[in-house]
């Protein structure tokens, strides 16, 4: 069984829902779930998610990984600790909700003192993309601090309008997987 096929495996098991009502970050509604804090935080789904973000945004030039706590945080951890193991290191860091009241105060963390964003490809990841909202917001921090965003990576997208929000924000959507590929009936 290749990579492909065994993190699909450990996604369908481990954080794939259908039946029942769920209400999902965006506010819709849907009879299809996707929690993939199980599969990310498993073992082998960490390694195999942490490969295929790793080799997608190299593949896409980018310097940097990075995303909107909290969902994004095990995904860039294991992105950057994959492409290490890869031999093509790619930095991380990730975008607070709020910035801290103490510290440095500031939105991104990762970056040591000195370093910043300006003029570097950064590549955005999401866990679950619905309608584009996290990243977008993810990404407007990133591009104000100079960072230069054009794609986002996705483990599931739930194919209900995230690639048209991110062409009209001049990224494009890259995902993994889609809804249709675990859904038996995709009515919601």
């Amino acid at each position: 069984m290749d990579d492909r096929q065994r993190l699909f495996e450990i996604i369908r098991d481990r954080s794939f829902r259908q039946g029942g009502r769920f209400t999902l970050v965006s506010g819709r509604t849907s009879t299809i779930y996707f929690n993939l804090k199980p599969a990310m935080l498993d073992p082998d789904g960490a390694r195999l998610i942490g490969a295929a973000l790793a080799g997608k945004a190299a593949a896409l030039g980018a310097a940097y990984i990075s995303g909107l706590e909290m969902g994004a945080v095990p995904l860039v951890t294991a992105a950057a600790a994959m492409s290490a193991v890869a031999q093509k290191p790619l930095s991380a860091c990730f975008i607070r909700k709020q910035a801290k009241d103490h510290g440095t105060k500031s939105l991104i963390e990762g970056l040591a003192e000195g370093e910043d964003l300006a003029g570097r490809p950064v590549v955005v990841v999401e866990d679950v993309t619905t309608t584009g909202g996290s990243a977008i917001r993810a990404i407007e921090i990133l591009r104000e601090a100079g960072a230069l965003v054009d794609h986002v990576v996705t483990i599931v997208d739930r194919e209900e309008g995230a690639a048209e929000a991110f062409a009209e924000a001049g990224v494009t959507l890259h995902a993994l997987y889609r809804k249709s590929e675990f859904a038996e009936d995709i009515e919601g």
